[in-house]
């Protein structure tokens, strides 16, 4: 018997096969859906790119991005770089609006690199940390931190007398936007600084006078930081210390067993992280701050993720390469002062194909990631991968 010109039993195995290649099909349809979403995290395409030579960074709260380019130049005596400023508005604009090679200071020659930016809270003035290097009368280089402060248009701002803040690192402003709060070196190479400041209409002077510190990070909307104060002779422990950089009221948070870098507050301000060792980060509540944790990471640059569940770590030192990885931060605890502490090694998680980059940086809401590429530099912003 047939039913269109097939035999009804050739017909009956024709649909078994239709139905296992339907079933095959759908399979393969689901199963590429599901890999799908999996690579949307690690292949999601940057929603801004920047291609230029990007030395360094910063995300407003208003979605814009300052950002410096290098720009090396020749004289008749050196080959000189000195970066330029620009700013992308958050409708994409881009601007420049200092240019380097103008920025002279005195008869002396020198070069600079943007090392980092930070925003005023106001948002109308950036502070740009330079790495400079001089060259003295002897034919001397000499190299020395160096701060310049902008306003939104690109115009040098001066702090009292002078159009930079000489031998100023890590600048942060205070919620006046007129004072600025850096540390200048005490120790060298960069083991101990004293912490100063200066204003738009003053002189500069020293904050918390004769009291020196490892490692600082402000409080984002206060005038507070946390800092790792030590002695001058590097004889007693490292004390985290809660600092009120205007009335200089100063309350100790915890005595620390080590201290080797990376200090980190967390976007709510209630825990703070730091390496112990070239190993090993510390994380602890600053609520109670007999509760805290330890993960072996490795060590590298880190920052909190914005659910303050994990930290997004590069394996690397700071303005080298590296992979970005989560590192998941396990439940902090109180611990009596002679146990021992646990430390726990979580399955680094890479992001973004495990590819790496050599600057990164969360954008204040929490939603994005900046990163520049090893390389030419090119500046890529990322929704951040779950």
């Amino acid at each position: 018997m047939t039913m269109a010109g097939i035999p009804l039993e050739k017909r009956k195995i024709s649909r078994q096969r239709i139905g296992t290649a339907l079933m095959v099909c759908a399979a393969c349809f689901l199963a590429a859906l599901v890999s799908g979403v999996g690579r949307a995290q690690d292949f999601e395409k940057p929603v801004n790119t920047i291609d230029e030579d990007i030395t360094a960074f910063s995300f407003a709260a208003d979605g814009r991005i300052v950002y410096s380019v290098n720009r090396p130049f020749k004289t008749k005596q050196y080959d000189l770089e000195h970066d330029d400023v620009w700013i992308q508005e958050a409708g994409g604009k881009r601007r420049r609006i200092f240019i380097g090679e103008k920025f002279l200071r005195g008869a002396t020659p020198f070069t600079y690199s943007v090392n980092s930016f930070r925003w005023s809270p106001n948002g109308h003035l950036i502070l740009a940390e330079l790495f400079t290097t001089t060259v003295d009368e002897s034919g001397k280089t000499v190299d020395a931190p160096m701060t310049l402060v902008l306003d939104e248009a690109g115009k040098e701002v001066k702090m009292g007398e002078d159009n930079v803040i000489k031998d100023a690192s890590r600048p942060t402003w205070l919620q006046d936007n007129a004072t600025v709060i850096y540390f200048a070196e005490v120790l060298k190479p960069k083991v101990l600084f004293s912490f100063h400041y200066t204003n738009r209409s003053g002189a500069p002077g020293l904050v918390f006078e004769g009291r020196t510190f490892l490692d600082a990070v402000p409080v984002p909307g206060s005038n507070y930081e946390y800092a790792v104060e030590r002695d001058k002779n590097l004889s007693g422990p490292p004390r985290l210390q809660k600092l009120e950089m205007l009335a200089q009221d100063d309350k100790e948070i915890a005595t620390l067993d080590e201290y080797e870098g990376g200090l980190a507050l967390s976007p709510s301000g209630t825990k703070i992280a730091y390496y112990i060792d070239k190993e090993v980060i510390e994380i602890r509540d600053l609520t109670e701050p007999t509760k805290f944790a330890r993960v072996r990471a490795g060590f590298g640059v880190f920052r909190w993720a914005p659910d303050e569940t994990r930290i997004l770590l590069k394996r690397a030192v700071e303005k080298k390469s590296g992979d970005l990885v989560w590192i998941a931060i396990p439940p902090l605890v109180a611990h009596a002062a002679d146990a021992e502490i646990e430390v726990s090694q979580p399955t680094p998680v890479p992001i973004l194909r495990g590819l790496t980059f050599r600057v990164f940086a969360f954008s204040p809401d929490g939603k994005f990631i900046g990163v520049i590429v090893p390389g030419r530099r090119n500046l890529a912003v990322y929704p951040v991968p779950r």
